[in-house]
């Protein structure tokens, strides 16, 4: 009897330290998103090329290499651009850095600057 008080009393002490740990976690998040969040959204880009710019549907596709804010090996595809001045700047095969960001649930190109 004794050992299972004792066992669920430590149970109960390791389910209490997940949850601070889980909760420091997503404060740490919180910071994250705040201003510097904004700071990070612009600085760091990903090496891109353009393959194709859809005026119509309002989306680039490019050919990039790891998006690591998003999680997004490197690969080729249409990202919806966050406004039309991306798409009237954006040539095909031209060699661009680009941020994506998942704005609203759509995969968004937020920042495009030549290279």
């Amino acid at each position: 009897m004794k050992q299972l008080m004792t066992l669920s009393v430590a149970c109960c002490m390791a389910v209490s330290l997940t949850g601070v740990a889980l909760a420091g976690e997503s404060g740490a998040m919180k910071m994250q998103t705040g201003t510097m969040g904004a700071q990070a959204s612009t600085s760091a880009l990903t090496d891109a090329v353009v393959k194709k710019v859809d005026t119509a549907s309002g989306m680039i596709t490019i050919n990039h290499g790891e998006l690591a804010n998003i999680g997004m090996a490197p690969m080729t595809m249409a990202y919806k651009a966050k406004d039309a001045g991306m798409l009237e700047a954006a040539r095909a095969g031209e060699k661009v850095k680009v941020r994506v960001e998942n704005v609203n649930g759509a995969l968004t190109i937020v920042a495009l600057e030549k290279r």
